[in-house]
C-alpha cells in the first residue's frame, strides 16, 4: 500500500509514541532508516518516546539497545507492558506481597520497583505472565497452579506473535493462553491496548499524541483507547505474509516504514 496522508482533523501535538518491535527493529536487526527518522522528528521539535508490549527486557536494556541502534534515550522515554502490569498488580496488593513472575527480567524489575516480592513458586498473591523465551512445562504448571488457587492473574499483553528477522515467534498472548487454559481462568491484561497502559502513558507523557505501530489490533486499538490518531507502518506484522491486514478504512497515516512515515507526520503540521 502506498503512503496515505493524514486528515487535518487528526493533527496532534508534539508527542510521538513509537512501538519498538516491527517499527524500530525486527528481532536483533534495526529497520533501515528508523534511527534517522527519530532524529528527524526530534529536530522538528517532536518528543519521541517508545511504548512496547514486549516485557522481557529491563528498561536499561532497552535504553542500551536503542543506543546501539543509534537512538539516544533516557529511561523515562521507554514505557513497557511490564511496568503497566506491575502497576496493575500493585494497585490491589500491599507492599511486600508475593508475586510469581512467569516472565522475563523486565517484569521482575517492574514488580520489585513497586515494592513487591518476586518468588519462584507458590503460595503467591498474584502471578504475572509475559513474553520470555525459556517458557516451559514446569513454568506453565507453576503459573497455572497459582492462578487456579486464586492468585490474581495478570498478563502483560495478549499479542499472539512477536516479529523477528524472517518471520514471527509466539508472543505473550500465546503463553498467557496456555496458562489460562490450564488454570480455567482468563487473565487481566495490562499492556496495549488496555486501560493500565493507557493510564501509565497519560500520567507520564500527557493526554495528546500520535501512536505509531505495526499491529492494528494492538497499536491501533491503543490509539483509539487514548483518543489519538494512529500511524501504521508495514515493516512489522501488518501487511506481511500471514500477518494482520491493513484496516479498511485505513488509519490516518500508512507508510512502509518509519522513515517514509515521518514526512507525512511533519507535513501534517
Amino acid at each position: 500500500m502506498s503512503e496515505q496522508p493524514i486528515a487535518p482533523a487528526a493533527v496532534v501535538g508534539r508527542l510521538v509514541c513509537c512501538d519498538l518491535d516491527g517499527v524500530i527493529w525486527r528481532g536483533d536487526t534495526p529497520i533501515p532508516g528508523s534511527a534517522e527518522a527519530v532524529e528527524r522528528l526530534r529536530a522538528a521539535g517532536r518528543h519521541v518516546v517508545f511504548i512496547t508490549n514486549n516485557s522481557s527486557l529491563r528498561v536499561g536494556e532497552y535504553v542500551q539497545r536503542l543506543a546501539r541502534f543509534g537512538i539516544s534515550v533516557v529511561p523515562d522515554d521507554v514505557c513497557t507492558s511490564a511496568q503497566a502490569a506491575a502497576a496493575l498488580v500493585a494497585s490491589g496488593l500491599v507492599e511486600g506481597a508475593r508475586v510469581l513472575a512467569c516472565a522475563g527480567p523486565g517484569v521482575v524489575e517492574a514488580l520489585e520497583a513497586r515494592g513487591l516480592c518476586v518468588v519462584g513458586a507458590g503460595p503467591v498473591d498474584a502471578v504475572v505472565v509475559g513474553f520470555h523465551r525459556d517458557f516451559d512445562f514446569d513454568g506453565l504448571t507453576r503459573a497455572a497452579d497459582a492462578a487456579r488457587s486464586g492468585a490474581r492473574f495478570v498478563a502483560t499483553n495478549l499479542d499472539p506473535t512477536y516479529p523477528i528477522d524472517g518471520g514471527v515467534v509466539p508472543g505473550a498472548g500465546a503463553l498467557a493462553a496456555a496458562v489460562a487454559t490450564a488454570a480455567g481462568r482468563a487473565p487481566e491484561v495490562a499492556g496495549k491496548p488496555e486501560a493500565a497502559m493507557a493510564e501509565l502513558v497519560r500520567s507520564r507523557y500527557g493526554s495528546t499524541g500520535l501512536m505509531v505501530g505495526d499491529r492494528p489490533s494492538t497499536d491501533g486499538a491503543f490509539a483509539a483507547a487514548l483518543g489519538w490518531p494512529f500511524a501504521l507502518v508495514l515493516s512489522g506484522v501488518a501487511g506481511s505474509a500471514g500477518g494482520e491486514p491493513v484496516p479498511e478504512p485505513p488509519p490516518p497515516f500508512v507508510a512502509p516504514d518509519l522513515a517514509r512515515l515521518v514526512p507525512l507526520v511533519l507535513n501534517a503540521g
